[in-house]
């Protein structure tokens, strides 16, 4: 770091900002709080008079960046004062202080290595104006490299800075540019000293380049002097190279595929303007930094008429095809969707087991509903016991009280009969000689199987009616008439077999199915749902209960 000494009378040095062949600039502060940047020049003036050849060309430059600042341009630096330092007699130029990075630093992690399309043409357009607003003033600048020109982070704007070389003679320069100049930012002209205003151009030329293509055309590889030599030449014989190639090899991967295409469609007047801006010859360049601005602004203005006309299809390139990236691409997908299925295999685990869980809840609940609404076992042996009774008590008023009143009936006329034949002796051998009529009980029938008997030891008077037996039988359940419940997730089947489940099925929702066959423990039912439409197909048996077990 430069040594901090004293500038000048008023000025208080704060340190020195960055140093170079040029001189070195220092932060400084005037009266008060104002804070501003001086420029230092290495070449000390002995006399503040014409004899100083440094002087005397000191001065002519400090009258040409008055006539800069008579019109003030939001992308040049003011001129703020001039003059000569109070120790070491060098002349200083005083600026105004810009808070805000360069482009050198713009171009360095964490920040992309090139600027979007959008972003160039705005550089574009600032540095332009200055250089068109400094070469109306006569004023070349003379070292346009990216850390020379800065962004303003209070006004967004791009600013172009430092005019130290400019107010070196031509001896200066040349020494200055051969040992400490930013050689690849040069104009080949510069190699000798000289100075025009399409070396401006040239080095413009040059940061666009830069922009575009994440690199200058000729790299620097070393601060030796055989390296500078070796950019020094081919900046005057070497072909400058494409910088769209350079571009792509540059695309952050932070950008998306689409937009990294879309940065890719540069104008052709940006490319075209370049290449003009870095022609070998000076003649062949823009003359200076109006023409410049009026091809910038002739391209935006082209740029802009685009846009307002129908849009065209836009072709995006397919991307070039990386076979190992794509083998890997597909390799990540069979396993997701391999982690998908397994997913869906739970899921469907977990869905059963909650059906199941909801049909429990909802039998228990209408089980306990069912015994609200229901009676009591003591209430119903009540209710049962009093029908047996009424049932005995009817029965034996209709069939039993009958039958013993008819036998007490015979007995009384076999009764009278006897005492009649004991009064006459013939009337009983009569009767003994006619056959006996049968009696029989007409309207009686015999109930629960009870036996109605005739009295007496005469030869087909007592017959004994044994009526039919009632067979009680229960109710065996048949296969084509048994009645099912779903008790579990019931798949349909297209075969009694396992292997060839189908996706429909019948929920826990207490569903009535009525069987047609059975086989290997399943069963193949037709299902009519709510609306009418039949299910036909084999369900697993015990994922069902039968009805009168249930």
């Amino acid at each position: 770091m430069a040594k901090v000494f004293t500038i000048t009378e008023g000025l208080e040095n704060l340190g020195a900002l960055k140093s170079g062949g040029q001189g070195s600039v220092y932060k400084a502060r005037r009266m008060g709080q104002i804070i501003t940047a001086i420029k230092i020049l290495p070449t000390p003036i002995y006399s503040e008079s014409g004899e100083d050849k440094n002087f005397t060309s000191f001065q002519n430059e400090v009258e040409k960046f008055k006539k800069v600042n008579e019109s003030p341009n939001p992308n040049v630096v003011s001129i703020i004062a001039s003059g000569i330092t109070s120790s070491g007699n060098l002349p200083y130029i005083e600026m105004e202080y810009i808070e805000g990075p360069d482009l050198a630093e713009l171009l360095t992690p964490p920040h992309d290595r090139i600027f979007s399309i959008k972003e160039i043409i705005k550089v574009a357009d600032h540095l332009s104006n200055a250089l068109a607003h400094c070469h109306r003033a006569d004023v070349k600048h003379g070292d346009i490299k990216s850390n020379n020109v800065k962004f303003n982070q209070r006004t967004g704007n791009y600013m172009l800075l430092d005019f130290g070389l400019s107010v070196m003679s031509d001896e200066q320069r040349r020494t200055s540019l051969r040992h400490a100049g930013a050689i690849e930012f040069m104009a080949p002209e510069q190699n000798a000293g000289e100075m025009l205003f399409e070396s401006d151009i040239y080095s413009f030329g040059i940061i666009l380049f830069e922009l575009l293509a994440g690199t200058v055309p000729f790299q620097l590889l070393n601060k030796g002097e055989m390296a500078r030599n070796a950019v020094m030449v081919a900046h005057m014989e070497s072909h400058v190279p494409e910088p769209l190639p350079l571009r792509r090899q540059a695309l952050p991967d932070t950008w998306s595929y689409e937009k990294q295409e879309r940065e890719m469609q540069v104008p052709g007047w940006i490319t075209n303007m370049i290449n003009k801006c870095l022609e070998k010859n000076p003649g062949s360049r823009f003359k200076n930094g109006n023409d410049l601005q009026e091809a910038i602004h002739s391209g935006i203005i082209t740029e802009e008429t685009k846009k307002l006309l129908p849009l065209a299809t836009v072709y995006i390139p397919t991307p070039p095809l990386d076979e190992q990236k794509w083998k890997s691409q597909v390799e990540n997908l069979g396993q997701q969707l391999a982690e998908k299925e397994y997913l869906v295999a739970d899921l469907k685990e977990e869905l059963e087991r909650k059906d199941t869980a909801l049909y429990q809840f909802q039998y228990v609940e209408n089980y306990q509903l069912s015994k609200q609404k229901g009676v009591s076992k003591r209430s119903f042996f009540v209710v049962l016991a009093f029908t047996f009774s009424l049932a005995g008590y009817t029965g034996y008023h209709i069939f039993i009280k009958p039958r013993a009143d008819n036998q007490e009936n015979e007995q009384v006329n076999r009764i009278s009969v006897d005492e009649k034949f004991a009064d006459n002796p013939d009337s009983l051998l009569l009767s003994k000689t006619r056959p006996v009529k049968k009696v029989r009980t007409k309207g009686k029938k015999p109930l629960l199987g009870i036996p109605i008997s005739k009295e007496g030891n005469e030869p087909g008077i007592s017959d004994t009616v044994e009526p039919a037996k009632p067979t009680i039988t229960t109710p065996k359940p048949q296969t084509n008439d048994v009645k099912y419940r779903v008790t579990r997730t019931a798949f349909f089947h297209d075969l009694p077999n396992e292997a060839s489940r189908r996706n429909a099925y019948l929920p826990l929702n207490s569903e009535i199915v009525t069987t047609v066959k059975e086989k290997d423990g399943f069963i193949y039912v037709i299902y009519i749902n709510n609306q009418g439409k039949p299910t036909k197909g084999w369900l697993l048996k015990k994922n069902l209960t039968p009805i009168y077990d249930y």
